[in-house]
């Protein structure tokens, strides 16, 4: 089946970019007067700005983002007002129905302009072009659609909440290990037995190879990300890391932005630490690594945490209160090793939990894409067809 190849600029009445919002007549919230939404670049329908009382979209439309995330489409049936990095298509009635183009911009694979930050242009989405079968096909690709990504959309949320609730297990251990203490354990203040190494404020040279700098930025809860990949000159680490030598197995804490993810070092190669981030070396005489690292991710400690933090736009904690945050521990290093143990058995089981769950939902965007092309190419209602003519 060959259907005819059009662009968007042909099947479409109007494509035009949003423009300011009308401070005359604005409203952050709907009242009687200001009901007109007005929509700004986001995705999922969180782009509401706020509302004015004169649209400037009075036929059912799809709005695209048009910087940042690229792309993202939703349909408009109201009157709207749009705004800047948001593109909106008209579609022309006689050549494409509304839900159809809907998932032509959806099936679209959108190229950034080639700024630094992603953005599509007015002139850049006239010009793609899509597959136009006669409406009444395209009515009937919509229905089989809309019922394929309905399910599809069933099954991604029950992976989403297996995902989550594999990870609210662990964190649910967590709480009740350092809650529901048993003999044995002491307390101090978290300078009492771990030393700081604190490279805050301090941003190295970077170069393209070298070795590898860590920043708060790869620092995630629980584990050390590879991304972003940065990396200092080797002949700098000498004269950068004065201020201590990281071991592997100590434990990293981001200061702010965010404030209090925690990972362990988990190499024996030379790094380079810098912004936003501690380096804790516990007295391992007496407070183990491990246990320090689940101690401090542990939701008491993170509150207590999280309490302290300053910042009118940015929550950061100061070195020296976090110096004085109190913490438990057992005082015997076998029992600390045992909890260790019990965590790491129940975090890998987790993980491989989370494993299966983010393979799903790749599966399934997958799956989106497959069923896309198949629409646009005829094949979701070609075997529909034949029935039709044979009968």
């Amino acid at each position: 089946m060959v259907w005819p190849i059009r662009t968007l600029e042909y099947i479409c009445t109007s494509i035009f970019a949003g423009g300011d919002v009308p401070k005359g007549n604005y409203s952050k919230f709907k009242t009687d007067k200001y009901f007109i939404p007005i929509f700004s670049n986001g995705e999922k329908n969180k782009g509401l700005y706020g509302f004015t009382d004169k649209a400037r979209v009075v036929q059912p439309s799809m709005t695209v983002s048009a910087r940042g995330t690229i792309g993202y489409s939703e349909v408009r049936y109201e009157p709207f007002f749009p705004v800047v990095r948001l593109i909106v298509l008209t579609p022309n009635p006689d050549f494409v129905e509304l839900n159809y183009l809907k998932y032509i911009l959806r099936g679209m694979d959108f190229v950034n302009s080639g700024s630094s930050i992603p953005q599509l242009t007015v002139p850049m989405i006239k010009d793609y072009q899509c597959a136009l079968p006669p409406i009444h096909e395209q009515k009937r690709i919509v229905t089989i659609l809309d019922q394929a990504f309905a399910d599809i959309e069933k099954a991604r949320a029950n992976a989403e909440q297996n995902l989550k609730n594999a990870r609210e297990l662990f964190e649910s251990y967590l709480q009740q290990v350092f809650s529901q203490r048993g003999e044995g354990w002491v307390e101090s203040e978290l300078f009492d037995h771990v030393k700081f190494i604190d490279y805050r404020g301090k941003t190295p040279k970077k170069t393209e190879s070298g070795l590898r700098l860590i920043t708060a930025k790869n620092v995630r809860m629980g584990y050390l990300r590879k991304a972003p990949e940065e990396y200092v000159a080797p002949e700098s680490y000498d004269a950068w890391m004065t201020r201590g030598i990281p071991q592997k197995g100590d434990v990293l804490f981001t200061s702010e932005a965010p404030l209090a993810n925690v990972a362990q070092l988990d190499t024996d190669e030379k790094v380079v630490f810098a912004q936003r981030l501690i380096t804790m070396q516990p007295d391992r005489s007496i407070l183990n690594e491990d246990f320090l690292k689940y101690l401090l991710m542990s939701p008491p400690i993170q509150k207590r945490i999280l309490e302290k933090g300053t910042g009118a736009t940015v929550t950061g904690i100061k070195a020296s209160l976090l110096k004085k945050i109190p913490i438990e521990y057992p005082s015997s290093l076998k029992e600390q090793r045992k909890h260790v143990a019990n965590l790491n058995r129940l975090d890998s089981y987790v993980k491989q939990l989370e494993n299966v769950y983010f393979n799903k939902l790749k599966a399934l965007d997958e799956l989106k894409k497959s069923i896309l092309q198949k629409a646009f190419s005829g094949e979701l209602t070609k075997n529909k067809t034949s029935e039709e003519n044979a009968a």
